[in-house]
């Protein structure tokens, strides 16, 4: 029997097909699904690095859905593409009226994803001072300027990561234990609005909260403000 759950609001729908279509456009791999206690919780992965010497960071997005108290308890690594083809599926059914359109069944998982091994704490967190959204898209929109004049056409892609590194690993101005990968993740998965950005911490992770959505980011050892 395959795994499922059911979205407790139908319009939830749409808003998880949002959610994985931007992931797909910044990293078309997979995402990883905790089901429990009626609530989905959805992570992709925005930035992490590839092998020891890589310094980019592990920067992740989150979106939280409620679902049936009665699903399964799951986890689970599925491809975005496959999973998009069964939230597309559903929403079909709830179009036409038929039943099932809030069901929603998993693709085949995969076992081959590094950054889904990393798994940030689902409680412990404290409050810190929090940032605004307009200096997060300030800081993302130059580095995606600065990564576009650095990157010369047809670079390779070790150039290209060792340029995305350098950049989305510098701190940002003020908030020198957040990387500027971090803003870049708020802005490209629309997390980023009006209101101000609540910040959490435990252990070596961040979290940057909005209304739209989480990031969160594992930092290093050294930079840790605690």
């Amino acid at each position: 029997m395959s795994r499922h759950f059911t979205l407790s609001d139908p319009l939830a729908l749409d808003d998880l097909h949002t959610f994985l279509s931007r992931a797909a456009r910044l990293e078309d791999g997979s995402v990883r699904l905790i089901a429990g206690g009626g609530v989905l919780a959805a992570y992709t992965a925005v930035l992490y690095p590839i092998g020891l010497l890589d310094e980019v960071p592990t920067v992740l997005g989150l979106r939280t859905y409620a679902v049936s108290v009665d699903d399964e308890f799951f986890d689970a690594v599925v491809p975005i593409r496959s999973f998009l083809q069964r939230i597309e599926s559903a929403k079909k059914r709830r179009e036409a009226g038929t039943e099932g359109g809030t069901r929603v069944s998993l693709p085949m998982e995969v076992n081959t994803v590094t950054w889904a091994a990393i798994s940030p704490p689902r409680g412990g967190w404290y409050g810190i001072d929090g940032t605004e959204s307009d200096l997060l898209e300030k800081v993302a929109k130059a580095g995606i300027d600065e990564i576009a004049e650095a990157v010369p056409d047809k670079a390779g892609e070790q150039i290209v990561r060792k340029v995305r590194a350098e950049v989305w690993s510098r701190p940002i101005d003020g908030q020198e234990h957040i990387p500027a990968g971090a803003a870049f993740a708020a802005l490209s998965m629309g997390f980023l609005g009006g209101d101000e950005v609540r910040m959490f911490e435990t252990g070596p992770w961040t979290r940057l909260t909005t209304q739209r959505g989480h990031v969160l980011v594992k930092r290093k050892a050294w930079t840790l403000s605690r």
